[in-house]
């Protein structure tokens, strides 16, 4: 009960970071669709897929082999972490330079001819975030919560504030709606066509200004490389790389590619790329489980690793698998049928609620990306890595022929079919294998049983429509509580214990 107590606690610290954080910047949606066009929101969707995709391999793998030899090698933290800064150092200014010289091409293979800048300050904001990584996994290495989640703060208020003073604060002195006394200034320097420009411009100056701090709080750092210690992490490292890549194709090639796949004219007064803006904008509303996700992530790794030696870990294990589902799936029933007024809050009126129908799907796929999280620790904890990428390779083949196959049929659900079905695969892969190299006594058909009925209940109260707004929002919330007292039910048991060890 202690470990299940440190775990939620961690992921609490965690949550409050990565969930505050990406909620400060869940709200600059808005502001992108009141200020920005369409065509700027595709713009945005497929730059950032492209820079999801590069990321892992600025990265390649080298934050979860940290983890690993920093844990259970014998090595002191400090010792691994001198060699894998050193390396990161390395690969990424030689990478980012690389990129940056290609910076041309590139725009317009994109077909962003005449903005070679923007794939230039792309090619900073993934040196910057490669060079970044390490030093927040050590700050998780070492438990450091608390200066983890206050400098991830930062770095998003930072971001966030220089998009409010490029998107909003300069057009609004630029077309003298106030401190026209600044006028002339700003109209030096604004640039009134600029909209996706200003995102990245301020996502680089947000990174760039972080570095002193992380580096600071942490501590010190010495170059090294050896040999002996980079060869062995490197073996680990590399499948976690391919791993990576297949699972990046995962989660944003659906994003990248929409705008190229769509026949022209699906979709009656949109161009391909501004309903790629539209997809990725009810992608963003997923992002309520993505969050949750992602907070659990940052915990669970680090606390996994530390537990792989205690002889009841499979039972933690699976502990923690089933209460993730039972929690993970209520929120997903919650945000599904609350729809109705999230939406119009956060998409406002332009047209963006033409796809919330793909978005109980989203939810069910990020669901899935949790629980396949959960299964995956089998191989990092034997080091059998190499099935890290059959699985993910496996789920970028399920992606791509989806996505291929799909989106010129139907769509924004083609797109979002992709998701669900990719990490639906990549879990039931894992499950198989896992459980023939590392058994743990998951609770597999009521598990199943859990995610079924919380998929259903989410599309039943989407489409479930009374004539009254009210009464309408208040059946649909029945629908969650309906499935929290079929779980009370169904683990009346386990409540029992859990309440019993509380007491004492």
């Amino acid at each position: 009960m202690s470990n299940l107590k440190k775990l939620a606690g961690q992921t609490a610290i965690y949550g409050i970071s990565s969930i505050l954080g990406r909620v400060i910047n869940f709200l600059l949606l808005p502001l992108y669709i009141g200020y920005l066009s369409k065509e700027d929101l595709g713009s945005f969707t497929s730059i950032y897929a492209f820079i999801a995709f590069f990321n892992i391999i600025f990265t390649y793998g080298m934050e979860t082999t940290f983890f690993r030899f920093s844990t259970g090698k014998g090595l002191s933290t400090q010792t691994v972490y001198n060699n894998a800064q050193s390396l990161i150092l390395t690969t990424s200014l030689s990478l980012g330079a690389l990129l940056y010289l290609s910076a041309e091409p590139i725009s317009l293979l994109m077909d962003y001819p005449g903005k070679t800048y923007l794939f230039k300050w792309t090619a900073l904001i993934l040196t910057i975030d490669a060079i970044l990584a390490i030093p927040y996994a050590k700050l998780r290495v070492e438990n450091k919560s608390i200066k983890f989640a206050m400098t991830k703060l930062l770095n998003i208020l930072l971001n966030v504030g220089f998009n409010i003073l490029f998107i909003v604060v300069f057009f609004h002195i630029h077309e003298g709606d106030y401190l026209s006394f600044l006028q002339p200034s700003v109209d030096a320097i604004y640039h009134p066509d600029w909209g996706v420009d200003y995102i990245l411009l301020s996502n680089l100056l947000a990174n760039a200004l972080i570095i002193p701090v992380l580096f600071f709080l942490s501590g010190k750092f010495s170059w090294s490389l050896e040999r002996s210690i980079l060869g062995p992490m490197w073996q680990y490292a590399l499948p976690l790389l391919f791993m990576g890549l297949a699972g990046v194709t995962n989660e944003v090639f659906s994003r990248f590619l929409f705008e190229y796949l769509l026949p022209e004219n699906f979709y009656p007064g949109l161009s391909a790329r501004e309903a790629g803006g539209i997809f990725g904008a009810n992608f963003k509303l997923a992002i309520f489980m993505n969050l949750i996700i992602q907070a659990f992530k940052y915990a669970a790794e680090p606390f996994f690793f530390s537990k792989s030696e205690d002889k009841n870990s499979p039972q933690l294990y699976a502990t923690v698998m089933h209460w993730f589902i039972i929690f993970c799936s209520t929120l997903m029933i919650l945000v599904a049928v609350n729809l109705n007024i999230i939406s119009p809050i956060i998409l406002g009126n332009k047209g963006y609620q033409a796809a919330t129908n793909i978005v109980p799907m989203l939810l069910m796929g990020y669901l899935m990306l949790g629980v396949y999280f959960n299964l995956s620790i089998w191989f990092k904890i034997t080091d059998k890595t190499i099935y890290s990428f059959y699985i993910t390779f496996t789920g970028a083949i399920v992606t791509i022929l989806v996505i291929f196959f799909m989106v010129p049929r139907f769509g924004y659900i083609g797109g979002a079919m992709s998701t669900l079905a990719t990490y639906i695969v990549m879990s039931i892969m894992c499950y198989y294998f896992g459980q023939k190299y590392y058994p743990i006594p998951y609770k597999t058909a009521k598990g199943i049983f859990y995610l079924l009925t919380a998929f259903a209940l989410s599309y039943l109260g989407y489409y479930l429509n009374m004539d009254n707004f009210i009464i309408t929002s208040l059946l649909r919330n029945l629908l969650a509580i309906a499935f929290l007292l079929l779980v009370s039910i169904l683990e009346k048991e386990e409540i029992s214990q859990i309440k019993r060890r509380i007491s004492k």
